[in-house]
């Protein structure tokens, strides 16, 4: 997925590169990962995710483009939920101190015989 190669599309005369900032870059391009083709390059600098498109076509630059920012917007969605998300449960396990007991229910409620 890191590459500085120039993306390999055959006659490729048309070329875009997007850059975008992440909490997490790293992670953000990892997840792009499966769905770059081999008109695209990922490259990761501190939190900038930079990705090159080659296309021979106007119109498929602007295809590979569009799916390109789409799965990006939900790769940083869902690195940004599960970060909200681990940092809720640390912090309902913070809440809890030594002398906390788990709340348990006895639902065994047949007398012994």
């Amino acid at each position: 997925m890191v590459d500085d190669a120039a993306p390999t599309a055959g006659d490729a005369k048309r070329t875009a590169t997007v850059r975008t900032t992440h909490a997490d870059a790293a992670t953000v391009a990892a997840a792009l990962g499966p769905d770059e083709t081999d008109s695209m390059r990922t490259r990761v600098d501190g939190d900038v995710v930079a990705c090159t498109v080659a296309r021979p076509t106007t119109g498929g630059l602007q295809s590979t483009l569009d799916d390109h920012l789409v799965n990006l917007r939900v790769a940083d969605r869902v690195i940004d939920r599960a970060r909200s998300h681990l940092a809720a449960a640390a912090d309902s396990t913070d809440a809890l101190d030594s002398t906390d007991e788990p709340q348990t229910t006895d639902t065994d409620t047949q007398p012994d015989t």
